[in-house]
């Protein structure tokens, strides 16, 4: 990710995070990836109604998808509003996918949903994460790290 791509996800106005993916996994790879969204998902995206909780991405056939991404209906809908919980589709080049397929492969990795923002055109996109899983011991490592940070913050603060 450039210093463009960050400022750009800073001034999103709906940030949509994972904040149990980073306690649980190491990032590896990160990607930005469209999203095909139907009906009036947009529309409850971009009032900040959808969950990235228990989230992971798959492929098949060459093309990834992510699951148990939701997006609450919209409130608004009528008979045509969206299925919260389906499954729905990532936007990426073949040569992304074809190396996240290869990573995927390899035991203790996985592909996981990290933050859904809204970029400068309106269209919403999610940014993925090659993701390697934790041991116990590097969580308790992460929670002292955080925990350190947390202490040297407060002890400034009272200077």
């Amino acid at each position: 990710m450039n210093k463009d791509e960050l400022e750009l996800r800073k001034k999103s106005p709906i940030q949509i995070k994972n904040k149990k993916a980073s306690f649980e996994y190491f990032f590896v790879e990160t990607f930005t990836a469209g999203i095909v969204l139907t009906g009036t998902e947009i529309k409850s995206i971009r009032a900040g109604k959808a969950s990235l909780v228990d989230t992971y991405c798959y492929i098949i056939n060459g093309e990834i998808w992510v699951k148990g991404m939701n997006i609450s209906p919209y409130f608004y809908g009528s008979y045509a509003n969206h299925e919260a919980k389906r499954d729905r589709k990532l936007l990426l080049t073949k040569r992304e996918i074809h190396k996240l397929q290869e990573a995927d492969k390899q035991p203790g990795f996985t592909i996981v949903p990290i933050l859904v923002f809204i970029d400068d055109h309106g269209r919403a996109k999610v940014d993925i994460a090659l993701c390697k899983g934790k041991k116990e011991y590097d969580k308790r490592q992460t929670l002292k790290d955080k925990e350190d940070r947390r202490e040297m913050d407060r002890a400034i603060k009272h200077y």
